[in-house]
């Protein structure tokens, strides 16, 4: 441990005038060659910026050279750092002496991606990983680094088998978000709200790579024919644990390859938002409006639901969202949809049958999915998104026809943004009532509330949650 401490005296001096060490190649392509390169450029910007892993790893994909094999990898990389940061983070800091996170960005990125290789990936051998940590940080920031980088992976890897974790009888909370990767502040709530062992359940379960779950478009083929074309070019399924319409694929594929996929025959879209799409009701030539319509998946589906007969407004506030709406809508064939950019609260026109108030939120049950969400979100953000969420369940109630219905649902877990904004409009609006789910679904899908409500734990499916409100009078 020694020589680590002086190595890292060594490099405190560079760190603390500009937070970086000098680089002296110029061509950012070559700097971030190769998929350990592009993993540390993409985790580099999802901590420097508001922008989301998705988006990045996308355009990345776009814009590389990379071949089938190594997208993957480089997929597997990012989403497994991104996943098990905390616990990446928690052996780090042990090893490191000094603040880990106030470390080098390249420096930092650089070891958590040879750490994960090493804690989580058999196929590379562990001394390959250290070289290939080693000569990428040499090369963006010189020798002291990467002697560093040397110094504290090989001292892993010795005690490898004997790394310690926080004590759970003396701090359940610190070993939770330490071992599971998740943040302090989420771990927390969820012991208080489910105990100890249905909270293990439930981070073990966001840390699972996810299934690919697809919508078969029913007004392109029918649920028959669409599984004897899975079968035909041997993916391995499931079927919909609620809706036939949807299945699960149990093995990862680049899917969007598929000609199928350009064809219009499926979405890539998660059973959970089903649930919303069918508790809202629908059936051909009503009226619907989807208040906060990107990325469209919830638009399309409750259109093919009334088989495309009927008069479908679908709002975004930003139109390349929109755009991407469209281009979803074009490839499954959907022409009933009006979509409309602007901000759904300044929106003004004829009342509705049904109404979808999908609002923006936390995201807390997708995690599995998009594990960044963990990191970008605080106990701030939820209390934050309170007041919007409740001028659009409002501004949901406002415009439906009398006699009509709608749904205000979310792709969360927290009470806060799920049936408390619910209990807040029924409080104010006396003329208003839930529609009461309990005679309409499975009873596993419903909460004490008689809302719609799925964990993803529980489900295997992401947690979601939706309600149905119906004005009285």
């Amino acid at each position: 441990m020694e020589e680590l401490e002086n190595k890292e005296q060594e490099i405190k001096s560079e760190e603390s005038v500009t937070g970086d060490a000098p680089i002296t190649v110029h061509n950012v392509k070559d700097l971030y060659s190769g998929v350990r390169g592009l993993a540390v450029k993409i985790l580099n910007r999802v901590e420097r910026s508001d922008a989301y892993l998705e988006r990045l790893l996308d355009n990345e994909m776009r814009n590389s050279e990379l071949v089938g094999p190594d997208k993957a990898l480089l997929y597997e990389i990012v989403h497994g750092v991104v996943r098990w940061m905390g616990r990446l983070d928690w052996v780090l800091n042990g090893f490191y002496k000094g603040q880990f996170s106030k470390a080098i960005p390249n420096l930092k990125n650089g070891l958590r991606v040879a750490l994960y290789q090493i804690l989580f990936l058999d196929r590379v051998p562990d001394h390959a990983s250290v070289n290939e940590a080693v000569e990428f940080v040499k090369k963006l920031q010189g020798q002291k680094p990467a002697d560093l980088t040397n110094a504290i992976l090989r001292n892993i890897i010795r005690s490898k088998n004997a790394i310690r974790y926080p004590d759970p009888v003396e701090d359940l909370i610190g070993y939770l978000a330490a071992y599971y990767s998740h943040p302090s502040w989420m771990v927390k709530r969820y012991v208080a709200r489910f105990g100890r062992e249905e909270t293990e359940k439930l981070l073990q379960v966001n840390n699972e790579k996810p299934y690919l779950t697809l919508r078969i478009n029913l007004l392109k083929t029918n649920i028959e024919d669409f599984r004897k074309l899975l079968d035909s070019v041997g993916l391995k399924y499931r079927n919909g644990k609620y809706f036939q319409e949807f299945v699960q694929l149990q093995n990862l594929t680049n899917i969007t390859a598929w000609e199928y996929f350009g064809k219009g025959y499926f979405n890539i879209q998660d059973e959970s938002t089903g649930l919303a799409c069918h508790l809202l009701g629908v059936s051909e030539n009503m009226s619907v409006l989807d208040l906060c319509s990107a990325p469209g998946g919830k638009t399309a589906y409750i259109t093919v639901m009334i088989k495309d007969k009927g008069d479908v407004v679908a709002i975004d506030k930003f139109e390349s969202r929109l755009k991407l709406v469209k281009q979803n809508l074009d490839r499954l064939g959907i022409k009933s949809v009006k979509t409309i950019a602007m901000d759904a609260l300044d929106y003004q026109g004829n009342k509705f049958d049904r109404v979808l108030a999908d609002v923006p939120c936390t995201g807390t049950g997708t995690l599995s999915k998009k594990p960044d969400i963990k990191w970008k979100k605080d106990i701030f953000d939820l209390r934050r998104m309170k007041e919007l969420q409740y001028k659009l369940i409002c501004k949901a109630a406002e415009m439906i026809k009398p006699g009509g219905a709608f749904v205000y649902s979310t792709c969360s877990i927290e009470p806060e943004e799920n049936f408390e904004i619910v209990k807040k409009f029924l409080d104010n609006h006396p003329d208003y009532k839930l529609d009461k789910s309990d005679d309409k679904f499975p009873q596993d899908l419903v909460d004490e509330n008689g809302c719609i409500q799925t964990y993803p734990h529980i489900h295997q499916m992401d947690g979601a949650f939706a309600a149905r409100i119906i004005k009285v009078n």
